[in-house]
């Protein structure tokens, strides 16, 4: 069947990376399944199990990834069962285990902690994405520290801010996503070795009742497979309340994609700050002059995506009864690798954004200028009584004469006039040498670029020491399409 001819999910077909395409590919899922199996055995036979052979475990490890899926297939068809599918196809690669693959397991116990392995290597995929993110932010903050931009609060002119100072707003909320990545990714367990119900019967009966020997199999398989613990209780699956600290964090990931991108967008409407543009890439297939910013807005549409997700798991989780029910299946195929694969998506698109922003001074300059004479009025009252003057009749003075410059910007459409008319007013003669100084961008950005250097200093680089390693790694991010 060609590949164009049925659907495709566009997260695999033209976005995601390969590594977290296969990190929810089929193999990885199947092979992660008969890594599990072989590690149960080998837990087995190290606790006394004497029919399970080194030949059969050999055999397991020579066939991890020697899947046949024509044969799991067919079987699956008859069986309407994955796992007994899959049981039967490692079978037939390596039948001198074909007798104790599974042995005393339910079918979560490749199914779940499958899972659980596979949600913990999307978290460190995702987390080295992030770091590289905040990094290339983190140089873009301190290279415009101190360059003087307009403010905006309800997107109206507000006080100066500088480029840099903005930068660091998203750069905290990433960091807060860096923290709540690494908790989820901490807190995962493995559902280990519990049987069907949880009770670890099947177990017990293997191990003819010893009670200390169980409990070292389901401590000894969490190792093997690279956790140091297990959860202490579950039904037939871990708790579904696991799968929310799993999609929480990626949901609030989604919000701050979404923040900075809005962000990204409203900026280059303003021609102050836009995302890079390839030299042979079209804006618009009418209208040739257009530098649409569709990095960003796919940015927007993804994140929307990704925060609706966690509520599958929400759903989910409250209507799994008592032990289990089969409904939370179906939907947890779907939810939980389109979060990963949705993040995975959105670090790529931020990396190369980050990577180009373009900056354009001499339009940020122009801008200020045409807002500074109001927002400069207070200076120019408080300069004035220094000389002498009285406050109430100088804010008359700069009333009037501010609603006058008003007019020309609102109704004929001119520039701000309010210095020039400031200058051949008699009354303000008295300060006229003062205005360039009054006037001075750099002094109505506060304390923006000292805390530029100082959010750096004490929060960034902290956050990024632990992945010193990883940043020495980074490589240009591409998009897909």
């Amino acid at each position: 069947m060609s590949t164009h001819d049925k659907y495709q999910s566009p997260l695999t077909s033209r976005y995601a990376s390969k590594e977290m395409a296969y990190n929810f590919s089929e193999d990885k899922r199947y092979s992660t399944w008969r890594k599990l199996w072989l590690n149960l055995a080998i837990a087995e036979q190290r606790l006394g199990l004497t029919d399970i052979t080194d030949e059969a475990i050999e055999e397991m490890k020579a066939n991890i990834y020697n899947i046949d899926y024509a044969v799991a297939a067919a079987e699956e068809k008859k069986r309407r069962h994955d796992v007994m599918a899959h049981v039967h196809a490692f079978g037939q690669v390596a039948p001198k285990a074909a007798g104790i693959i599974h042995l005393g397991a339910t079918s979560c116990y490749v199914t779940d902690n499958g899972d659980l392995i596979i949600l913990r290597d999307a978290y460190d995929i995702i987390i080295k994405k992030l770091v590289h993110v905040i990094d290339i932010l983190s140089k873009f903050a301190h290279k415009y520290r101190d360059l003087p931009t307009l403010g905006f609060t309800h997107f109206q002119p507000a006080q100066l801010v500088t480029v840099g100072k903005r930068a660091t707003l998203w750069i905290q909320e990433l960091l807060w996503d860096l923290r709540n990545f690494e908790r989820a990714r901490n807190d995962l367990k493995l559902r280990g070795v519990k049987g069907t119900t949880g009770t670890q019967a099947s177990f017990m009966a293997l191990f003819n009742g010893d009670h200390e020997k169980v409990e070292q199999l389901d401590q000894l398989v969490t190792e093997l497979s690279g956790f140091t613990e297990a959860y202490p209780v579950c039904g037939q699956t871990y708790s579904r309340k696991i799968d929310i600290d799993v999609l929480h964090p990626l949901a609030g990931f989604g919000a701050t994609c979404h923040k900075m991108a809005t962000d990204i967008r409203l900026l280059a409407n303003l021609k102050e700050i836009e995302e890079p543009f390839e030299k042979d890439q079209i804006g618009s297939s009418a209208m040739a002059y257009k530098r649409n910013p569709m990095r960003s807005e796919r940015v927007c549409s993804l994140s929307r995506h990704l925060m609706m997700l966690v509520n599958d798991a929400l759903q989910t989780s409250a209507v799994q009864w008592l032990e289990r029910t089969l409904d939370d299946s179906a939907i947890r195929r779907i939810s939980l690798p389109e979060a990963f694969l949705t993040t995975d998506i959105l670090l790529t698109l931020l990396q190369n954004i980050s990577e180009g922003l373009v900056v354009y001074p001499k339009v940020i300059e122009r801008r200020i200028n045409q807002e500074l004479p109001f927002m400069a009025t207070e200076n120019v009252i408080m300069a004035m009584v220094k000389k002498g003057g009285d406050r109430q009749e100088c804010h008359e003075q700069i009333r009037v004469l501010s609603h006058q410059a008003a007019h020309v910007v609102k109704m004929e459409g001119g520039e701000n006039d309010l210095i020039e008319r400031i200058k051949k007013t008699e009354y303000f003669k008295p300060i006229w040498d003062e205005l360039p100084k009054l006037l001075d961008p750099s002094t109505f950005i506060g304390r923006a670029p000292e805390q530029v250097d100082s959010f750096i200093e004490k929060h960034v680089n902290p956050a990024l020491a632990p992945y010193a390693d990883v940043l020495k790694e980074r490589t240009k991010a591409e998009l897909s399409v």
